[in-house]
């Protein structure tokens, strides 16, 4: 099972915070360091010290990291013309020696583009759509060979389609409950279908709805990794586990039901169940990014009982 630390620094980060959390996954043996890219806090609180870009972030992390894998879960299509994400997602490939992945959506917070003038269109999903086959085609694009795409929202005309990733495909990662669209979308472009925060319940059917979509397109769904993703509140018994919940203003209760929650041996169990439904990575939402023995708890007490 691969572990992976995901962080929300839209709710308040630097970033030197994202660093020495970047670090800590890498020295503590986990798998990969993501953030969301997001441009404001959501809920209560001014976000101080204000948002980070996530591929700026990414960059400066791909420089100071050597081995963890490091990623968006998800850039929204709205905020970056997928010709210059394209160049953006490649460069930072290549300061990072091959490891970054591409989690890409349609993007949902209407607040955050009108926080910073940002079109935030009814209807995204054709946006979506049209970048993953466009960055996908740019990057697919023989070196010396021009690339054109001319869809309803992008157009590209004799493109050099350059610079290439190090990586022959960088990984692109499609997330969503939606029981048609997406799933299609999935089983085209991606190499993994991410499930975000959802109820235990609705996972089993979800990954079998993306198994079918993989199946009607000829793509045999093994190739396909499947994760989930939620909120990370471990503790080695209930005081800790209290306490870092309300460190992050969450219900003891509402974690316990949903999330990677309670002593290291539930935690595993919860992860064990993901398992079962065919889940074989998860994403540990990092909210408290200053307590770093969260994540020591974890990679000691967590890991080594998943092997």
């Amino acid at each position: 099972m691969d572990l992976r630390i995901f962080t929300e620094p839209q709710q308040g980060a630097t970033y030197d915070d994202l660093l020495a959390v970047a670090k800590a996954t890498e020295d503590l043996g986990f798998d990969a360091f993501f953030r969301s890219d997001h441009y404001l806090r959501m809920g209560d609180g001014d976000g101080l010290p204000g948002p980070t870009d996530a591929w700026t972030t990414l960059a400066g992390l791909a420089r100071e990291t050597s081995r963890i894998r490091l990623g968006t879960l998800v850039s929204s299509a709205t905020f970056r013309h997928p010709g210059v994400l394209a160049i953006q997602v490649a460069q930072v490939d290549q300061m990072s020696g091959g490891r970054v992945e591409l989690g890409l959506g349609a993007g949902w917070f209407a607040q955050e583009h009108a926080a910073y003038g940002i079109p935030f269109p009814e209807k995204r999903f054709g946006l979506l759509t049209e970048q993953l086959e466009l960055i996908t085609g740019l990057w697919g694009t023989p070196v010396g060979e021009r690339y054109d795409f001319a869809g309803e929202h992008y157009q590209l005309k004799h493109s050099p389609a350059l610079p290439k990733p190090v990586q022959a495909q960088v990984p692109i990662i499609v997330g969503g409950s939606g029981p048609r669209r997406t799933p299609a979308l999935a089983a085209r472009y991606a190499a993994e279908f991410n499930q975000s925060f959802p109820a235990p319940v609705d996972v089993e059917g979800r990954v079998a709805t993306v198994r079918a979509a993989c199946e009607e397109v000829g793509r045999d769904p093994s190739t396909l990794t499947f994760s989930v993703a939620q909120v990370l509140c471990a503790g080695r018994d209930d005081a800790e586990v209290a306490r870092r919940a309300a460190a992050i203003g969450r219900d003891v209760s509402e974690v316990r039901a949903v999330g990677f929650a309670g002593t290291p041996t539930a935690v595993v169990d919860r992860i064990g169940s993901y398992r079962e439904l065919g889940i074989t990575r998860v994403y540990l939402q990092v909210l408290d990014l200053h307590d770093l023995d969260h994540l020591e708890l974890v990679a000691s007490e967590v890991a080594t009982q998943l092997g």
